[in-house]
């Protein structure tokens, strides 16, 4: 029990870059590293570092509980912080201003926890600095989805014709058949009269 009591208590803490671990920035823009964490048993005097490369310490803050903002240690000039602890949301992001290629790399943002046994975490968001953004052509999506729709449609339409052709067809060879039994009816029916008749008739007398 002691043992997956520490267990539990070592993954309580999770640290999180979003949906994507990938950014995409303008040369000489600003640029947003977003970084959130959450535990289960709440935080006391958190500490939180954001790293280039994995080695060269570009920001360092601490948060006493969750009543209170983080509290600035050190922090790379160019850095700045804009998230916030006592919102919904534990949000430790940071803004690394005026980007240029040689910023390119891999950011980690690490949490430390005292209250939850000096549990650790941490997250990595990639950078990548471009001269231009590229616009996405979406040209050739659009025109395939419209063939695919037009051939659809044609396949749909052809179908109705057939079943309506189909259908005058069946409707057409049903009022032959009822009308080939109705005269060959009545042709039997007068010569059989007719010959019911001819039966009938007596020998004329001499």
């Amino acid at each position: 029990l002691p043992g997956l009591q520490v267990f539990a208590i070592a993954f309580a803490l999770e640290v999180s870059v979003g949906k994507t671990n990938t950014v995409m920035a303008l040369n000489n823009s600003n640029v947003l590293l977003p970084c959130v964490f959450t535990t289960c048993i709440g935080f006391q005097d958190l500490v939180f570092k954001w790293y280039f490369n994995s080695t060269e310490l570009i920001y360092h803050g601490k948060i006493k509980n969750k009543a209170s903002e983080p509290t600035l240690i050190w922090h790379n000039p160019r850095v700045e912080f804009v998230g916030s602890t006592t919102k919904k949301d534990n949000n430790i992001s940071i803004v690394l201003s005026s980007v240029e290629f040689s910023d390119a790399g891999k950011y980690t943002c690490h949490v430390k926890n005292p209250k939850e046994r000096n549990a650790q975490h941490n997250a990595t968001i990639f950078l990548t600095v471009v001269h231009k953004m590229v616009e996405t052509d979406n040209t050739v999506t659009l025109i395939i989805v419209g063939v695919v729709g037009g051939l659809i449609g044609l396949l749909i339409l052809f179908m109705l014709i057939k079943r309506v052709v189909l259908f005058i067809i069946k409707k057409t060879q049903d009022g032959k058949k009822e009308c080939l039994v109705s005269s060959s009816g009545n042709d039997n029916t007068e010569n059989g009269l007719a010959g019911s008749k001819a039966e009938q008739k007596a020998p004329p007398k001499a």
